[in-house]
């Protein structure tokens, strides 16, 4: 026979757990793809001259879109680069990239590791690097 307590904290789980359980669909569909977030960043924006090679200095801030590019920089100048490999892309990784002097360029080798775990994930073969402009 099930004691009061051990009910009363069963259903007190219950009940601390069910918002959770009705929210998560909701979140799973806000979620964004990859080609979404990048379309989403690079409206307002206009595409330049490809490059292949960038500053790292003037563009410190990078981040992974999952699936789909490597963003680089911020402000009214962003550089987009488009791997060869993008569905490879994982935005739970980090990028570990063997450079030869203060820019990143398309022949520079790119390893993956898994954030959480330190594992290697794999290569990322970069592409030339699109400057994409805001519009004043």
């Amino acid at each position: 026979m099930e004691s009061r307590p051990m009910r009363t904290l069963v259903l007190a789980a219950a009940a601390a757990l069910a918002p959770l359980v009705v929210a998560a669909p909701a979140t799973a569909r806000e979620r964004l793809t990859g080609d979404q977030e990048l379309a989403k960043l690079l409206e307002g924006r206009v595409a330049g001259e490809p490059k292949s090679c960038i500053s790292t200095i003037a563009n410190r801030d990078s981040r992974v879109i999952d699936g789909t590019a490597v963003v680089y920089g911020r402000g009214k100048t962003i550089w987009v680069n488009v791997p060869s490999n993008a569905r490879d892309l994982d935005d739970d990784d980090a990028l570990v990239i063997k450079m030869w002097g203060p820019r990143v360029c398309r022949h520079d080798i790119v390893t993956t590791l898994d954030t959480a775990s330190g594992f290697y994930t794999g290569n990322v073969f970069l592409q030339d690097f699109v400057p994409y402009t805001r519009v004043d």
